[in-house]
């Protein structure tokens, strides 16, 4: 079964809860009206019933029953014959009773269960009639007293605004549905806007995007929102697409090389030594893609939340001068001066150490890369407060102001055709600045062309060695 739309659902919703209202305002209107009005009849009651009062009060306290009758009967059968009026005394016995309730007596309950004043409302002749029945005690004897009077005005009024009500109720809750509905598709018509537009963005126009609204409640928030969740998709589908593409090329290059050199082999017979040249050739294209093949695999890994890394105490001073001792023999085939400066001996980072050594690697790696013999190249370590810097400086080529932004970039060299040569990916920096992010610390670069480059991370510092492991 089709579910109902939000804005139908809301409607409904807007129905129901004002036609409760309705029905609450108009039974509470009701019973207001309704007391109010037999009050105002009940006070003439009331009155009637003083003035009877005050009449048995003018009369002898010791006057014989017969009289009083008489009395009572020569002074209301004139004045009042018209009412509804009957007079008992305590025992029951009758006083005065009008021609008009004779004519359709009022059933009177026993006179000794009369406690309170009682009253009620009976139709007589189509005629409303609102009757009192009470007893009270005048010249210290007691009686009991049936009054009357008509209703008319009271009920007419009351019929009246009840037919108000019905008929203007239906009119209301009409009114209501319309206006419930047109403002819950006025208030929703963003939302079937940013359907449509969200349904037309796809893969070839990720950078369309929702149309900004500025309706500044939960709708806007939403816009932009889902606008900023666009931002972020694309970007990192064009990541992904150059990561790909990227990828592909470098790829191309040693595996084209592993097949022109395995075809020129197979051309024709050669010498045992031209066979080992070729594989050889064959073999260094073939480390050289698995060393593309490992960066990718940690780059994919990093990208996906996957690499984990082992965040532990670690005596950066140590890390730092072993690291130097695998790449003195580097700098003595190179004919480069390598040259280290450790500052503190006891220098504590929280991180994995084999994720920094390969952080020192790759910067030394490119230090010593682009380094001419006899260049210089250091490694130093000194504690700043509470960050530890370490620094690699080079007397190599340099790089151009205007690429120092690009170099942490995938795939990105600045001589292409000599990176290649001398078998640079353009991950390594790639690879450092997200092994240094995922430290908390800092990258930054400084370099001149034909005056070397200065690469510069600063990690947060821990005063005492942490001994558990806690993996990120």
């Amino acid at each position: 079964m089709k579910r109902l739309s939000i804005g139908m659902r809301l409607t409904l919703w807007y129905l129901a809860i004002f036609a409760l209202g309705q029905l609450v305002f108009g039974a509470g209107m009701w019973l207001i009206l309704s007391h109010n009005i037999y009050d105002m009849v009940d006070d003439d009651l009331e009155t009637e019933v003083d003035d009877l009062t005050s009449f048995l009060e003018s009369e002898k306290a010791d006057a014989p029953l017969p009289q009083l009758q008489d009395k009572v009967k020569a002074t209301y059968s004139i004045e009042h014959s018209g009412d509804y009026f009957a007079l008992y005394t305590e025992d029951g016995e009758l006083i005065y009773h009008s021609a008009a309730l004779q004519a359709s007596p009022a059933k009177l309950t026993r006179t000794e269960q009369i406690k309170h004043p009682e009253m009620w409302t009976r139709t007589i002749d189509g005629h409303p009639i609102r009757f009192i029945r009470e007893k009270f005690s005048v010249n210290q004897r007691a009686y009991v007293v049936l009054m009357g009077i008509p209703a008319d005005d009271a009920i007419a009024t009351l019929n009246l605004f009840r037919a108000y009500l019905f008929m203007f109720a239906p009119a209301l809750f009409v009114l209501a549905a319309g206006l419930g509905y047109w403002m819950s598709r006025r208030a929703l018509s963003p939302v079937d806007e940013l359907v449509r537009t969200a349904r037309e963005i796809g893969g070839t126009n990720l950078s369309s995007r929702l149309r900004k609204l500025n309706t500044g409640d939960e709708l806007q928030r939403l816009s932009d929102t889902l606008n900023e969740m666009l931002d972020r998709i694309e970007s990192a589908f064009l990541r992904v697409t150059q990561f790909t593409a990227d990828a592909s090329h470098e790829l191309r290059t040693p595996v084209s090389l592993v097949r022109t050199e395995a075809e020129l082999a197979l051309r024709r017979s050669r010498t045992e030594n031209e066979y080992q040249e070729s594989l050889r050739h064959i073999l260094l294209a073939a480390e050289r893609t698995t060393v593309l093949i490992e960066q990718l695999l940690s780059l994919a890994r990093a990208d996906s939340g996957r690499e984990t890394l082992k965040m532990q105490s670690v005596n950066l001073s140590e890390t730092l001068c072993s690291v130097a001792e695998s790449w003195k023999q580097v700098a003595a085939i190179r004919d480069l001066n390598f040259s280290t400066r450790i500052d503190d001996q006891s220098a504590f980072v929280t991180g994995d150490e084999t994720v920094l050594r390969r952080l020192v690697d790759i910067l030394l790696d490119n230090a010593f890369k682009y380094t001419l013999s006899p260049g210089t190249v250091s490694l130093m370590l000194e504690n700043r407060g509470d960050v530890a810097v370490v620094t690699v400086q080079d007397s190599g080529v340099g790089i151009p102001q205007e690429e120092q932004s690009k170099i942490f970039e995938r795939f990105y060299r600045i001589d292409k055709a000599r990176s290649r040569t001398q078998g640079g990916t353009g991950l390594g920096l790639a690879i450092a600045q997200w092994i240094v992010s995922q430290h908390r610390g800092s990258i930054k670069v400084e370099s001149r062309p034909g005056q070397g480059s200065i690469f510069r991370v600063e990690l947060p510092r821990i005063l005492v060695p942490e001994t558990n492991h806690q993996p990120v």
